[in-house]
C-alpha cells in the first residue's frame, strides 16, 4: 500500500492517498523535478511502466501533474517557484510509504530540517539544484532526478527511477537526451 502524508514538515501526520501493492512486492517509482511547466515526451515515456510517479517540486503548472498523472499515480511538493492558488495545495514536503519502507520528499534539500536515518526513511527525494544525483548518507538514500524542465547550462534533462523492495531502496538516473561521445 501507498501512503502518503502531508508532513507539514514532521513525520506522523494522517494518510493522503492509497494504493494497492505491485503483485511483485518490488515497486518502480518514477521520480522528476524541476519541470517548470514543460512536461517532454521523452521524461513520459521515460516514465512508463512507474506504479507511482513523484515530483520534487517547481512543478510550474498544473497540466504537468495531469500529465503524470496519465502514467501513474502522483505524489509531488511545492518548489520555490511553485505559485498560484493551485500550488498552495501542494504540500512542502511529503512521506511516502510503500509497503515498509518510507521516503522523505522536499523540493530544497538544503532545508531539511530532520535526521532522515533517525526517522525511518531509506531515501530522501529533492530537486532544486536541477543537477541529477545519487548518494548515501549514514546508511539513506538521496536522490536529486535533476530536471526534466527548460535545459539549465550545460547540465542534463533527466529524471529518475527509484526501485523499492524488501531488500532495500536502488536509484538509476536517466538523461533524457545523452550527448554523443
Amino acid at each position: 500500500m501507498i501512503l502518503a502524508r502531508n508532513t507539514g514538515g514532521h513525520p506522523g501526520s494522517q494518510a493522503r492517498s492509497a494504493v494497492d501493492p505491485p503483485a511483485s512486492g518490488e515497486w518502480h517509482v518514477g521520480v522528476v523535478s524541476d519541470t517548470h511547466g514543460l512536461v517532454r515526451p521523452e521524461a513520459l515515456e521515460a516514465l512508463r511502466g512507474s506504479h507511482l510517479v513523484l515530483h520534487a517540486g517547481d512543478v510550474g503548472s498544473p497540466d504537468v501533474l495531469a500529465a503524470l498523472a496519465s502514467i501513474a499515480p502522483v505524489v509531488a511538493v511545492r518548489g520555490n517557484n511553485d505559485r498560484g492558488e493551485w500550488a498552495r495545495e501542494l504540500p512542502e514536503t511529503e512521506v511516502v510509504q510503500l509497503g515498509e519502507t518510507c521516503l522523505y520528499m522536499l523540493h530544497d534539500v538544503g532545508v531539511l530540517d530532520l535526521d532522515p536515518r533517525a526517522a525511518g526513511f531509506a531515501a530522501v527525494v529533492f530537486g532544486h539544484s536541477h543537477s541529477p544525483s545519487i548518494s548515501e548518507r549514514n546508511g539513506v538514500l538521496f536522490l536529486n532526478p535533476g530536471s526534466a524542465g527548460p535545459r539549465r547550462f550545460s547540465l542534463p534533462v533527466s529524471v529518475a527511477t527509484l526501485q523499492v523492495r524488501a531488500a532495500g531502496v536502488s536509484a538509476r538516473l536517466i538523461d533524457l537526451f545523452p550527448r554523443q561521445a
